[in-house]
């Protein structure tokens, strides 16, 4: 039996599966203050048996000490610093358990239970409010010397352009929910001061609008709109790029914003790579949407404890 705990900003919720991933209990709570929160994290395991897991797994977002198990101030969980949250569960469950953040938690996860099984070389990213990356190299996920390979948001793909990682024109910038609204706002400035106001533009305001209701606007043949998806393709095909001619992979699955918005985004990044990356190298990749949607909270929890049975038993 395995027992996942995943941790956000807003919900947490504590699982329990079979070894193929099969969810057979399941407790969701809200996120609140850090005492309350890990009271209400370590009764839901209690009561659902975490006595008698093989393991345990916790998802959370970053920055995490992943090597000795510590939760080190993520910015959507303020006040859990340095929560040594193995070890907890360790001494009181006497289970093997490992955390791991988001992204890789998210790569096991498909890789283990989605679309990425049968994978030895997978790049599973986040496409959300963030870009980050969780990486399967030779049939093990790699984290890295201090846990932070994976943030390929972090990568300048041009000096000017959207801030994203706190960095102008990073990967992040260009392709994650916040700098999609960011280039939107930018555009419509552009376009307002040539007299055409962008439909997706409410009452004159360029930042009143979502990524959602942008992209209903490109696909409604709106130019501001397509210029924004299309300079996101575009340096999406880029990033994307880099990480094929550097690592090789045989897969590389985007989620989140990609995924719901995938018929704008995907051609314009594909024909990059076309263009981009070695040929060799590009024969062999596939770019696809994660097969875990919903429930990859959930799922990516369950993955770590999974993963971590596994290697333990090496």
């Amino acid at each position: 039996m395995l027992m996942g705990i995943d941790i956000g900003g807003t919900k947490c919720a504590v699982v329990v599966a079979d070894a193929s991933g099969r969810v057979l209990k399941k407790e969701r709570f809200a996120t609140t203050d850090c005492k309350q929160t890990l009271k209400n994290i370590f009764e839901a395991a209690e009561r659902l048996g975490a006595k008698d897991a093989d393991a345990i797994g916790i998802s959370c977002g970053g920055p995490l000490d992943e090597k000795n198990g510590i939760i080190l101030s993520p910015p959507n969980l303020p006040g859990w610093d340095r929560i040594e949250i193995v070890s907890m569960l360790k001494e009181r469950f006497g289970k093997p358990c490992a955390i791991c953040n988001d992204a890789n938690a998210g790569a096991l996860a498909e890789w283990k239970f989605g679309a990425g099984r049968g994978c030895e070389n997978l790049i599973f990213m986040t496409f959300g409010t963030g870009l980050g990356a969780g990486l399967i190299l030779n049939g093990a996920l790699y984290s890295g010397t201090s846990g932070m390979a994976g943030e390929v948001g972090h990568m300048r793909l041009s000096p000017f352009g959207p801030s994203g990682y706190g960095k102008c024109g990073s990967f992040e910038g260009f392709c994650s929910g916040g700098g999609l609204h960011e280039l939107g706002r930018g555009k419509a400035r552009e376009y307002m001061q040539r007299g055409e106001k962008p439909s997706f533009i409410k009452n004159g305001d360029c930042a009143d609008f979502t990524v959602a209701e942008m992209a209903e606007a490109a696909r409604a043949g709106d130019a501001c709109a397509r210029e924004v998806f299309d300079i996101s393709a575009e340096k999406l095909g880029e990033g994307l790029s880099l990480l094929c001619d550097l690592l090789n992979p045989e897969k590389i699955l985007i989620g989140s914003v990609f995924a719901r918005c995938r018929d704008l985004l995907e051609e314009g990044a594909l024909r990059v790579m076309r263009r981009e990356v070695h040929p060799m190298a590009l024969s062999h990749v596939t770019l696809d949407a994660p097969a875990l949607t919903e429930s990859i909270g959930d799922m990516a929890a369950l993955a770590v404890a999974a993963y971590t049975l596994e290697r333990n038993k090496k």
